[in-house]
């Protein structure tokens, strides 16, 4: 392999002759073969998005010269792109703050900057990784700005997903509403419900929680661009923090906006928290409904077999013909990873020092991962899950009209402790409550089919 010789604040470093990154970088890959995990594409493009919008805000206030503001737009449009996601090779798991990050994006814009001036990579007299291509900014804003708008254009295509299972229950919800079944509550027989009522009230969580990411989404619009290494915002133009946010506002399409206090845009990662948190509760949700839709699937000849989930594929290596809820069961493990994630992100938001969070990568990364991770298993969940569910609805008719839940109903003609005895009784004999109330001679079979009309009930 052949090395260009380039230089840092520590000394001499070899660099792979035809990488786009630099010294920096190829320290930080001695330093930190953790994980093997590089940054997301999306994160990649977030970084630029930023370096770009900042070029373009120093030239607005004339603190770079246009000729090598220009090289570093077109560069880090390139990276934008996907051009150069290949040079982007520190692990997740790298200096705090995201310095290695930031460097190497620093690096691997200024290089090709200089080579579309016609220069040579590694001649930094040219186009300077820190003194141009991180002009006005410090990794402690530039980090979590390109986080944020990460995490917003991730959100996008969750939020799609979570819609798109939030249709799939509610359309269950349609067609199972005429199916009538016994509610269960502490997995003990209970009154009547509809199995659309079930669905109705999945639907139902689901919406809340892509409510809940939303509203979290929006508080991530707030930028703490401008605010380089500790809040002041020493080393920007006077100008530099309006132009700058208004051109990541062109380049994202979000409606991003100031902070209005930039301290605290340094020093707290609690807009991340929420996102997370967020992320989190509709897990809580999403692992609670697959496990009903197991449970109500069980059997088929020794489970509640109410319902009956898609066969996607052999369930077993040993037992012929057995088919698994495999679906739901993917989906209960990406929710049990995007509550440990949380956990991450909690401990790591509360480990800020001062003017700083330096945990921000694995923050990050968390995050990011349990957007992706949520997003694929939604949808995967919905299209060959949920789409595909079918009720057995003589199953459900048998279970409604058996469960001792309905003498309940009983509770406004005979009182609770009568109506108690007699749910026994239906239990001990293995009969219909409404069968013991006209052998009892409590009504007649008039006055039981008015009672006991079970669609009224639900």
């Amino acid at each position: 392999m052949k090395f260009r010789l380039e230089k840092d604040t520590l000394g001499k470093v070899n660099v792979p002759v035809d990488v786009y990154y630099g010294a920096q970088t190829a320290r930080a890959i001695e330093n930190f073969p953790v994980s093997g995990i590089k940054p997301e594409p999306i994160f990649i493009k977030a970084t630029a998005m930023v370096k770009s919008a900042a070029a373009l805000a120093n030239m607005d206030c004339g603190a770079i010269d246009e000729k090598t503001g220009n090289a570093v737009v077109a560069a880090a449009g390139e990276v934008m792109e996907g051009a150069f996601d290949e040079q982007f090779v520190v692990d997740v798991y790298q200096a705090g703050a995201g310095t290695s990050h930031n460097m190497n994006a620093n690096e691997v814009i200024a290089n090709r900057a200089i080579e579309i001036l016609g220069g040579k990579k590694g001649d930094y007299k040219i186009v300077h990784p820190n003194d141009h291509v991180n002009m006005s900014q410090s990794t402690n804003d530039s980090f979590p700005t390109s986080m944020r708008l990460a995490a917003l254009m991730k959100g996008d295509d969750l939020i799609k997903a979570v819609s798109l299972l939030h249709r799939s229950l509610k359309n269950k919800s349609l067609e199972f509403d005429n199916i009538i079944k016994s509610g269960r509550t502490h997995l003990q027989d209970a009154v009547p419900v509809r199995l659309g009522q079930e669905f109705g009230g999945y639907a139902g969580a689901v919406e809340k929680g892509c409510n809940g990411i939303s509203n979290a989404l929006n508080a991530i619009k707030v930028l703490g661009i401008g605010a380089t290494a500790a809040g002041t915002g020493l080393n920007t133009p006077a100008r530099y923090r309006k132009s700058i946010v208004n051109h990541l506002a062109a380049f994202s399409g979000y409606q991003v906006e100031e902070s209005e206090n930039l301290f605290e845009s340094t020093q707290s990662m609690a807009d991340f928290a929420n996102l997370s948190s967020a992320l989190k509760n509709l897990s809580l949700e999403l692992t609670r409904i697959a496990n009903d839709l197991r449970l109500m699937s069980s059997g088929p000849t020794t489970g509640l077999a109410e319902i009956n989930l898609p066969p996607v594929q052999p369930g077993s290596s040993i037992m012929p013909g057995k088919v698994n809820p495999v679906m739901a069961e993917s989906l209960n493990m990406v929710a049990f990873q995007v509550m440990g994630y949380d956990h991450t992100v909690s401990m790591a938001c509360q480990a800020g020092q001062l003017e700083l969070n330096v945990m921000m990568p694995v923050i990050n990364y968390n995050i990011l991962q349990s957007m992706e991770i949520l997003k694929n298993g939604i949808t995967l969940f919905a299209n060959r899950c949920v789409d595909g569910i079918k009720a057995d609805k003589e199953r459900c008719r048998e279970y409604s009209e058996k469960t001792v839940g309905l003498a309940t109903v009983l509770n406004l003609h005979i009182g609770y402790s009568q109506a108690a005895e007699i749910s026994k009784e239906a239990a001990r004999r293995e009969r219909s409550v409404r069968e013991i109330v006209v052998e009892r001679g409590i009504m007649n079979e008039k006055n039981v089919d008015k009672v006991f009309n079970i669609k009224n009930l639900t």
